[in-house]
């Protein structure tokens, strides 16, 4: 699912980095998974790491995921060099939005083309200048994501996943968090709006990285901004880092 999503912008990170863009156990195209928690993440993602030989590295955080790995680097920090976050709604005050339940459950229930459009126009900021810029990539990605919708592993990692994650984590367990971390957020991101990166920017410290006419995936709406800013938050962290 993660190569699916990301496929936007993982040529131009591959440009300058080792890029590993795996499926969290439970989605995509993985086996299923008995339960996606935070002990169980923690001893994948430890794993995986030490598969793909990754020392330290920077770790991009998105979504319902962002705020299962948030939880990862308060924990296991030491196997990360840095963390940055994007849409994640855990990491601050949130209450999931009604009109998101109701696309939300829609698909979930009857993930056919119409229902992804209703999700989809809830998410970005402009569906239709984001499919009429690649209409064959965004129309293979939407058929991706309602084939998996349908696979009964993946509806119930999902559910799973909003059960936990959209739940705020703890001030305490966020301050735990050592390595440098920044935001990167859409402007108009409605699934998880941007007051909930601007209050946990203003109580932790984190740079927060704002990317204009973009709403929850700013990777698919504005590639080229988003590979942009990554660079800028590596150089101020590496900066901060001398």
């Amino acid at each position: 699912m993660r190569r699916r999503v990301l496929a936007p912008v993982i040529a131009r990170l591959a440009e300058r980095h080792h890029v590993v863009v795996p499926d969290a156990p439970g989605l995509g195209e993985s086996e299923p998974a008995p339960k996606l928690d935070v002990d169980g993440f923690a001893d994948w993602f430890a794993e995986l790491l030490h598969m793909t030989n990754a020392h330290e590295p920077t770790l991009v955080a998105h979504s319902l995921l962002g705020s299962l790995e948030a939880r990862f680097a308060a924990r296991h920090g030491q196997l990360l060099g840095r963390l940055v976050l994007y849409g994640a709604p855990a990491i601050g005050p949130y209450l999931i939005p009604l009109c998101l339940r109701y696309v939300a459950i829609r698909f979930s229930i009857r993930p056919t083309a119409r229902n992804a459009e209703r999700f989809d126009r809830f998410a970005l900021f402009d569906l239709d200048a984001t499919r009429e810029r690649d209409p064959d990539w965004f129309d293979a990605f939407e058929a991706y994501t309602r084939s998996r919708a349908r696979i009964p592993h993946v509806k119930r990692t999902m559910r799973r996943l909003v059960g936990a994650e959209t739940k705020q984590i703890p001030d305490r367990e966020l301050q735990r968090i050592a390595i440098p971390t920044a935001l990167l957020w859409g402007r108009h991101d409605r699934m998880a709006p941007l007051r909930v990166a601007e209050a946990a920017s203003t109580k932790h410290g984190w740079p927060l990285h704002v990317i204009e006419a973009a709403g929850h995936a700013p990777h698919i709406e504005q590639p080229d901004a988003f590979v942009r800013t990554l660079s800028t938050i590596e150089s101020e962290s590496t900066e901060l880092e001398r």
